[in-house]
């Protein structure tokens, strides 16, 4: 009778153990495949890459491909009608620069009139090829101005130091005078030279008539004398 219970209570665990290994299995199971829903694996079939070629050569055979011949008549065909718009251009601005030339009256050049010889001059002194003229002479600022021309014919250069012109009145008295843009030096067989000799007016009062006399420097050989040159006011 023991063996039996023995062996009847073995079964019945067994029994149990069973049961609670095919429960635990199957919920296994159940949270297994729950967990992995949505989860796929990659498709690495071969069959799936020549599709997915086939999508693009047929995404790419939508596009409209121009030919060379195409190109290059629309790129002629854009420079040409640039070309065009710059040429139209260019003949509208001529047309505005030629109305403008049109409208503007011509313009003539300013005839410079020739200085007309006061009554009187030149006064001229010359020597040894050398020429001294007093062209005019006016009042301006308080001084009397003297113009004056000098030229040098001759073989040799002539120097002049301006200090030791000497400037007389009608009455012999020596007046005080400077001198503006005469030569240091006449060159040989040079241009004519210009410039001012300049006295104040307030020693001329009573002076209708002044005289100048210049000689070269250091020699002193040449002399030019000017005189009996008009200057009543």
């Amino acid at each position: 009778m023991k063996l039996n219970s023995t062996v009847l209570l073995t079964l019945i665990l067994l029994t149990l153990m069973l049961g609670a290994g095919s429960v635990s299995a199957f919920w296994g199971f159940t949270l297994g495949s729950s967990a992995l829903k949505g989860v796929t694996t990659p498709d690495g079939r071969p069959t799936s890459k020549f599709t997915s070629s086939k999508s693009s050569n047929s995404q790419q055979g939508n596009l409209a491909l121009l030919r060379e011949e195409e190109i290059l008549k629309i790129v002629k065909a854009r420079i040409e009608g640039k070309t065009k718009v710059a040429k139209s251009e260019k003949l509208e601005e001529d047309d505005e620069d030629t109305n403008s030339n049109k409208q503007k009256p011509e313009e003539k050049p300013t005839e410079v009139a020739e200085e007309k010889p006061q009554k009187g001059f030149p006064v001229t002194a010359e020597n040894k090829g050398v020429t001294f003229a007093v062209q005019s002479a006016r009042y301006s600022g308080g001084d009397l101005l003297l113009k004056v021309k000098m030229q040098n014919k001759g073989a040799d250069s002539v120097r002049f130091l301006y200090s030791f012109l000497d400037v007389t009145d009608d009455k012999g008295r020596t007046l005080s005078a400077s001198t503006e843009g005469l030569p240091a030096e006449l060159p040989a067989n040079g241009p004519t030279f210009s410039g001012t000799v300049s006295i104040p007016t307030a020693l001329l009062d009573d002076v209708k008539k002044v005289s100048l006399a210049l000689t070269d420097y250091p020699a002193q050989q040449l002399k030019l004398e000017v005189s009996n040159i008009p200057v009543e006011k």
